[in-house]
């Protein structure tokens, strides 16, 4: 069965520094046309750092979205669809928890929100941590919470 869609047209509705969101109309398998809507995003990278000591790190941060802090592994957006995940993992594990490893190791990608948004995230891990200072954006704000692995998985499970 035939499950492509095909892209008849598209407009921009917004072009932000971060995300740019478009109006398509799609013609779809059985030859019906549908609007998308679709936000464009760099994608991302997450680093899962295990310390010599079987210990995750872990960033604390508060999160407009959803206006509350949360507990995550180091993460970041590309600086541009063209940046090599591997780049953006080493700058954000470097930049968020002041960590640099001899070792990373691909993951896969993930797609969060399939439906109306193209970004990917490349998912990493990395061992062989040495640390020194921490270096965030600007506007970002952070603790790093370093959680014994076994208690990790329990966190996602």
């Amino acid at each position: 069965m035939n499950l492509d869609e095909k892209q008849l047209s598209s407009e921009y509705i917004y072009k932000g520094k971060i995300i740019r969101l478009r109006r398509d109309t799609a013609l779809l398998p059985n030859g019906n046309t549908a609007a998308r809507e679709v936000i464009e995003h760099n994608g991302g990278v997450c680093v899962a750092a295990l310390t010599d000591n079987n210990e995750v790190l872990f960033v604390k941060q508060f999160r407009y979205p959803y206006m509350e802090t949360v507990t995550e592994i180091p993460a970041g957006k590309r600086d541009s669809a063209n940046e090599d995940p591997l780049a953006c993992g080493k700058r954000e594990l470097k930049e968020e928890t002041g960590a640099e490893a001899q070792k990373f190791i691909p993951l896969g990608k993930l797609y969060p929100s399939p439906g109306y948004c193209g970004e990917i995230i490349w998912m990493y891990a990395a061992t062989g941590l040495t640390f020194g200072e921490q270096h965030p954006d600007d506007d970002e704000f952070l603790c790093v919470e370093r959680i014994p692995l076994e208690k990790a998985v329990e966190m996602i499970m």
